[in-house]
């Protein structure tokens, strides 16, 4: 990795190449990098993205982060309404996930015991039954581990491609887990049978890295590529546009 790129940037390029072709719809990342990684393919390929605050509205500012006096609002985005963009399908949702499987089932709720007391308390199902049946969603994941990429969830809050395959056309008719992007990795589900598959590593990691933080067996071709460097044009615009107080940083520090 050169000196001028850290590993958070290239995780940032890898979640904005997450919402590549989606075109115009409603691109909904939760959290600091996706957040970047969003805000970073609307202002490059993908100008039609509609982007929320976080809040109840959406807006046209580039920053990652605006305050509520400098935020350019678009249209008015009440919880009813966002509930109208999420059954229609029209909805790129990027999650974090405290367990995920080779299939992409997901856990955000609890860790241990039961589904109804668990030995850790997570956040809770929240939108991730609604958003993992009705949109398309992606996974951010700042540190793999095999307690996260775990053989099985304890609890599945967002489903994966095998449980939407059980239930069937009427119910899996948005349904695509596309990516899961890591600070070691980009993972997706191109595979016969939508198992995981190790899409590319970070430029530093090795395949071994990967596998040694996965608790589950992906599937892994014979050459698998270097995640890809922002361009000079997209380091400029992380840097004096959309997080020009090093926020990423914060999330993905460069290995030692």
């Amino acid at each position: 990795m050169s000196d001028e790129i850290t590993r958070a940037e290239i995780c940032c390029v890898a979640v904005a190449e997450c919402f590549r072709g989606d075109g115009e719809i409603l691109a909904n990342p939760i959290g600091t990098i996706p957040m970047i990684g969003g805000r970073l393919a609307r202002a490059t390929w993908e100008p039609d993205l509609m982007m929320t605050d976080g809040e109840a509205s959406l807006i046209a500012n580039s920053l990652a982060v605006v305050p509520e006096a400098d935020r350019d609002y678009e249209t008015w985005n009440p919880y009813r309404r966002m509930f109208d963009v999420v059954w229609g399908g029209r909805r790129h949702v990027m999650m974090g996930a405290t367990q995920v499987d080779r299939y992409g089932n997901q856990n955000i709720a609890g860790i241990g015991g039961t589904p109804d007391r668990p030995r850790t308390q997570l956040l809770g199902f929240r939108g991730a039954p609604g958003n993992t049946i009705n949109n398309t969603t992606s996974y951010w994941v700042p540190g793999q581990s095999a307690k996260v990429f775990v053989e099985s969830v304890d609890i599945v809050t967002g489903i994966g491609w095998d449980r939407a395959a059980e239930l069937g056309p009427t119910a899996s008719r948005f349904f695509e887990v596309r990516r899961v992007v890591s600070n070691l990795a980009v993972f997706d589900f191109e595979t016969p049978d939508h198992r995981m598959r190790l899409r590319s590593t970070h430029p530093g990691v090795t395949v071994d890295d990967v596998v040694a933080a996965t608790g589950f067996e992906l599937v892994i071709d014979a050459d698998v590529p270097t995640s890809r460097l922002p361009t000079p044009a997209e380091l400029r615009l992380l840097d004096e546009v959309i997080d020009p107080s090093g926020t990423r940083y914060g999330e993905v520090p460069d290995p030692v």
